[in-house]
């Protein structure tokens, strides 16, 4: 089949490169000039199959209530006058209930686990480089109600096949000697040592690069605009390119990837998806002293932060902000992050010029994304991956090129749509194919007045 990828961050690239593996002409439409520029271009690089508790949760529904009106405070919501950002609240509480949080994080890991285990066989196959280290990942904390509450948590991880261990404060130096500085404040730990990280920008800028060569037509500087339908039909892709012309572009079926830009996109169809941009920061720096610097990827508990070695920078992301799809610096949650760090690695980097970046991450109110089948029948949605777009990217990808394929994928997950592919664009394919109908690249140039 011929299809449409919208969208080229880490969600997007890898769908078009299994959907291409699997046999199909892909074309690939991105507003950036280049893959990976937006949400997928300088997040907290982890791989954490381990941090797979949704942020709606009681224990987090309370936390956000004290950080109201703190520029610094980790999760921020600025109300506004948005619909769907108060719908998306609303349903946010509701997946704050323990058994939502329960049924939540297993979703969430089966996908993650499934999606570690496609980039650890993609990476073999390609051998792509992307500083990637496998060296777990350690959760550290320095309250000690949050971390008694955690061990639940851990606990359920392991029924689930995340071998999520719980450690002494102890242990925690002796993973990574780097947190010597604030042994005092640390209470304990846990540890994942299969999680992996890795820099998500060369790894999806590689990816493309491969996916370009084996066949994959990536259409840089190209904005997706709307989609046009018949009935359960969608008729074309209207779009305007590089050059500025406005063109139709026509497909077997069209994978939407394009993060929180997916909601708009598709609310005129009647696709009302409860998805909200998340703003996060991140903050990279060069380092000055290796041995002062992590080699393990951590997680700071109290303050949200994550933490990934880089080659030789360290990358620091984290804290979440509610405010719509605007991508502005707040300079007071850039500092508190760079504060944060100075405190625990003082001698690790040059603290003094800072390289921070804001990205929308695509929030459900669940942290379960939407992958699978909508009404129209060529139209596939893969987006909504929040906060582990890295973690879940390939396999979200291989998924989603299974689901197009008219395939079940291998990862127990509840895909959306009531049905799969065989009932729609698969069948009509192998239908069209018999009546030697085979719908080609369609694209015209139009002009709007």
């Amino acid at each position: 089949m011929k299809i449409l990828v919208l969208g080229a961050g880490v969600v997007g690239t890898a769908s078009a490169w299994y959907l291409r593996q699997a046999g199909h002409d892909v074309r690939v439409l991105e507003r950036q000039a280049g893959a990976a520029q937006e949400t997928s271009f300088g997040n907290g690089g982890q791989i954490s199959v381990s941090h797979a508790e949704p942020w709606a949760n009681p224990a987090t529904l309370c936390k956000v209530v004290r950080w109201l009106g703190k520029d610094d405070a980790p999760l921020l919501f600025r109300p506004r006058l948005d619909t769907l950002q108060w719908q998306w609240a609303l349903h946010y509480l509701r997946e704050c209930l323990p058994s939502r949080v329960s049924r939540n994080m297993r979703q969430i890991v089966a996908l993650a686990e499934y999606s570690r285990q496609s980039l650890q066989a993609l990476r073999r196959e390609t051998g792509i480089a992307y500083d990637h280290l496998e060296r777990g990942i350690l959760h550290f904390y320095t309250d000690q109600q949050e971390f008694d509450k955690s061990q639940s948590g851990a606990a359920l991880l392991r029924e689930l096949g995340c071998p999520r261990n719980t450690v002494s404060a102890d242990e925690v130096i002796r993973l990574e000697p780097a947190l010597r500085h604030a042994r005092s404040q640390i209470v304990g730990g846990d540890f994942t040592a299969s999680d992996e990280s890795g820099d998500v920008h060369l790894f999806t800028t590689a990816l493309a690069a491969r996916a370009a060569a084996a066949g994959v037509d990536f259409q840089y500087g190209t904005t997706v605009t709307r989609l046009l339908a018949d009935g359960e039909r969608i008729t074309g892709v209207e779009c305007i390119d590089a050059q500025g012309r406005h063109r139709l572009e026509y497909a077997d079926a069209v994978v939407v990837a394009m993060g929180s830009f997916s909601a708009p996109l598709l609310q005129p169809l009647g696709i009302r998806l409860m998805l909200y941009p998340g703003k996060g920061y991140s903050a990279t720096y060069p380092i000055r002293d290796p041995a002062s610097a992590p080699s393990v990827s951590l997680t700071d508990d109290g303050h949200k932060l994550v933490f990934s070695r880089l080659g030789e920078r360290l990358r620091v992301a984290g804290t979440c902000e509610l405010n719509g799809y605007t991508r502005e610096l707040n300079p007071v949650r850039c500092a508190a992050i760079t504060r944060r760090v100075q405190a625990l690695f003082p001698d690790a980097c040059d603290y003094s010029d800072p390289v921070y970046w804001a990205g929308l991450r695509p929030l459900t109110p669940s942290n379960v994304p939407y992958i699978g089948t909508t009404r129209y029948r060529q139209l596939f949605l893969n987006t909504g991956h929040g906060t582990l777009g890295w973690t879940m990217g390939c396999g979200a990808g291989r998924a989603i090129a299974e689901l197009v394929s008219g395939r079940r994928p291998e990862v127990d997950f509840a895909f959306c749509g009531e049905r799969l592919v065989p009932q729609s664009a698969a069948e009509e394919f192998r239908g069209q194919t018999r009546r030697g109908n085979v719908p080609q690249w369609g694209t015209f140039q139009s002009r709007r007045d």
